[in-house]
């Protein structure tokens, strides 16, 4: 699969870093069929018409709008680990799986203040192509834990604790079908005050399992478990 910001069926061109892979690369030739997305959930069946690596031309053969649509929204705010690699693999792995929001969290026991936005979106759309994925996850700028309490979200809101007893999972609270915006916090998680005020912008505590998770590994897990709530009930 092939991203292209902006392609659609009048501008029907891959950007000169796609053409170059898809020409150069991967050598597909002209009146090879490939697929290409605008992030924006359309997914292009097409055929290579001029095979320039600057510049490829496609002709399209089929359009699906809202392919892999899901009718809930996931956003995850989340500290960035001291070792950038860590943050970088949740980014990969929630991609496969499935997210819509990313917020770099900054808290009081952050470890790290500042990410590379560029090498993080390269990771964001390497992933969206390789799970095939029409949806391009939204990258969201860094900012702290008051600042993220105050976005106007819809749906069920959680921040995870080590605190909360076990049966207060995300599991059993999640509901599917609905918009979940999930915190996790850095390796010294939130502070008293932090929960505090979590709690009073409408977050609810929860565990997200028996054993002490690392940040990365939390922010996976609450990934794929708002996934499995929500196909599970299919």
């Amino acid at each position: 699969m092939f991203y292209t910001p902006g392609f659609s069926e009048k501008k029907s061109l891959l950007n000169k870093e796609e053409s170059h892979h898809c020409i150069n690369v991967m050598r597909f030739s002209k009146s090879s069929i490939v697929y290409v997305t605008n992030g924006r959930g359309d997914l292009y069946k097409a055929e290579i018409e001029e095979p320039d690596p600057s510049g490829c031309r496609l002709k399209i053969i089929e359009k699906q709008s809202g392919f892999g649509k899901r009718d809930y929204n996931l956003t995850i705010g989340i500290c960035p680990t001291k070792n950038p690699g860590r943050f970088e693999f949740f980014i990969e792995k929630s991609t496969e799986i499935g997210i819509d929001n990313i917020i770099p969290l900054i808290c009081s026991s952050s470890e790290r203040k500042k990410i590379n936005p560029e090498r993080i979106e390269r990771i964001i759309t390497s992933a969206m192509k390789q799970s095939l994925k029409a949806y391009r996850p939204i990258l969201e700028k860094v900012q702290d834990l008051k600042e993220a309490l105050k976005d106007d979200f819809e749906g069920q809101k959680f921040i995870a604790s080590e605190s909360v007893d076990p049966e207060m999972n995300l599991g059993s609270l999640c509901k599917p079908g609905e918009n979940v915006f999930v915190l996790i916090g850095a390796e010294g998680g939130f502070s008293e005050r932090e929960m505090e005020q979590a709690a009073g912008s409408g977050f609810i505590p929860v565990s997200l399992g028996d054993y002490r998770l690392r940040t990365e590994t939390a922010g996976i897990v609450a990934c794929h478990t708002v996934h499995l709530v929500n196909n599970l009930e299919r």
